[in-house]
Formats: structure tokens, C-alpha cells, sequence
């Protein structure tokens, strides 16, 4: 058994290696989410492993991660969430390959205080996919490939393409992650629907500060085989699924009922029918709880 982990860093609990050019160095470092006080995170993805069912993992090691000179600092960045890196993942198994789907937080080259472009951050976030042979599960370090706009081949630290489809446009309001008034979309959850026969990514919207957005938004792709041509990019326009006006929502996912058929069927986050129970993080006033008040149907 194999999981995705969100892992999290700073300049204290990963300095700057100027051997390795791993870790980070605390300069002009921005803000966090708990005031000024506090610091960025910097998101990595990697991989665990569990042999008995779940009770334990062992660590396999990073899928991806971005470096120090990607990072966006101040006084450039300030929406109080993320320096940088790749983070908030969903990966879906398809043929020979793990096809990851995370956020894409970093500058898409080696950012400059003064050369910084707002537009140019724009242009190199969002939604993202990398993928990694099924074979090197045990063994990730090195092995990810990021999409470059036609194929898999950027190294898993490498400057990748995000799926464009899925990037709010500036005239609509878009902009990069390092701004509070940037929106944009993350934290993808993607299942393979057996009733549309399409691939179905729901994803929250962020609107403000520190994530805070209200809406969960779905887009799909009709495209079984991932890795043929750009069939991995080839997602419709985001539609809104839901809003809650006052409330923050993140990390929406869908879960199969608990009946019979669904157990038969062995339907899980990954694999679902044409009715599906929605989940999500709700923040409102003092709350913060992972809920279900919805179900979802899906017709052609």
C-alpha cells in the first residue's frame, strides 16, 4: 500500500545547504499564516509505504519538490501562504504510470527581487501533473517527470508547465499565488467516474488570503489514457459546484456511498459511480471540521 504526503519546511527546520543546495536560507522570508510573526511553509510531496494494512509507513522518499532559487520572498510575497514549492497532491495509477496532480506554488525561474514579474508567476502556476513509472514507487527520488508542455520530461525539480485550462485568466480576475487578490484554483482531488466514463478533478478556489476562497469547483477529462499526447492537459474550464458564501473551504474530495453495491464494486476516492458523497474542509467563525452535507449525481 502506497500514499502521498504533504510535507512542509522552513528555513528553521531545513536550513540552506550550500553543498547539496538543498533547504533554505532566511532572508527577507514572508509571512505565514498565523500573522507576521510567523513564517511561509514550503511545500514538498513524497511518497510512503505501509505492508501491514496501514498501521505503519515507512518513508520512500520526495516525488517533487522546488529549490531555494524558485522560491518567491519579500517584499513580493505576500498573501500569507506558501514561499513556494509543490503541494496539496491527488495521483491516480494509469497504465505503467503514478500521474500526480499537486499545486504548483514557485516562480517559474530563478526569482529576482528586482526582475520579479507578477504576470510571469502567473503563467507557471496552478494545478500541475508530473508522473512517475508505477516501477519506482519503492524508490521515487529522481525518478518524476514534469509535463513541459508537450511531453513528460522535466526533472522532478525542474520548471514545468501547469495545465492551462485550469488557470483562471488575469482578465478574469486570475493572478500568481504570492498575491492576496490572486485567484486561483488548488488542492486537486481526481477519481475516474465509471458512469461518465471521464476522469473528474474537483479543486477549491482561492479568492484571498491564506487560501480563503468558498467555492469547490469541478472540471473533466474524457481522455482514459493519460499518457498518450497531451491527453493529461486536456481538462474542460473549471464549473462551480458549490459555494458557501462566508464559509473557507479546502481539500474537496468525493467518497462512495456505504452500501453494498458500491463494496461489490470496490469504488473508492479513486474509482466512482454516478453518485458519490462530497466532502470538504469548512472553516466558518471558530469551526474548522471535515463535512458531508452533500451528494453528488452525475448525468450525461
Amino acid at each position: 500500500m502506497y500514499a502521498l504526503y504533504h510535507n512542509e519546511n522552513y528555513p528553521e527546520t531545513l536550513p540552506y545547504d550550500s553543498i547539496t543546495g538543498k533547504g533554505y536560507k532566511n532572508v527577507n522570508w514572508p509571512q505565514g499564516l498565523k500573522g507576521p510573526a510567523s513564517p511561509s511553509a514550503v511545500c514538498r510531496i513524497g511518497i510512503m509505504k505501509s505492508q501491514d494494512g496501514g498501521h505503519t509507513w515507512t518513508n520512500r522518499g520526495l516525488l517533487i519538490e522546488d529549490e531555494q532559487p524558485r522560491l518567491i520572498l519579500r517584499p513580493n510575497n505576500t498573501a500569507a501562504n506558501f514561499a513556494g514549492g509543490t503541494g496539496d497532491p491527488s495521483a491516480v495509477a494509469n497504465d505503467k504510470y503514478l500521474y500526480l496532480f499537486y499545486g504548483e506554488y514557485g516562480y517559474p525561474g530563478k526569482y529576482n527581487e528586482s526582475t520579479y514579474d507578477a504576470k510571469n508567476e502567473w503563467k507557471g502556476q496552478c494545478i500541475s501533473v508530473a508522473r512517475l513509472p508505477l516501477a519506482d514507487l519503492d524508490n521515487p527520488e529522481g525518478k518524476a517527470k514534469r509535463w513541459d508542455g508537450y511531453a513528460f520530461t522535466i526533472p522532478f525539480n525542474g520548471i514545468g508547465k501547469p495545465i492551462s485550462t485550469i488557470q483562471i485568466p488575469i482578465n478574469e480576475g486570475g493572478g500568481p499565488a504570492s498575491s492576496p487578490t490572486g485567484k486561483y484554483y488548488w488542492g486537486p482531488s481526481v477519481s475516474w467516474n465509471t458512469y461518465l466514463n471521464a476522469w473528474v478533478m474537483l479543486m477549491a478556489k482561492a479568492e484571498g488570503p491564506s487560501w480563503k476562497g468558498s467555492s469547490i469547483y469541478l472540471s473533466f477529462n474524457k481522455n482514459a489514457d493519460l499518457g498518450s499526447g497531451n491527453n493529461s492537459q486536456q481538462w474542460t474550464k473549471p464549473q462551480l459546484l458549490l459555494n458557501k458564501p462566508g464559509h473557507i473551504i479546502w481539500y474537496p474530495s468525493l467518497q462512495p456511498l456505504n452500501n453494498e453495491a458500491n463494496k461489490i464494486n470496490k469504488y473508492s476516492s479513486l474509482k466512482l459511480p454516478q453518485k458519490a458523497r462530497l466532502f470538504f474542509k469548512d472553516m466558518a467563525g471558530d469551526k474548522s471540521d471535515y463535512i458531508s452535507e452533500y451528494l453528488v449525481t452525475f448525468y450525461k
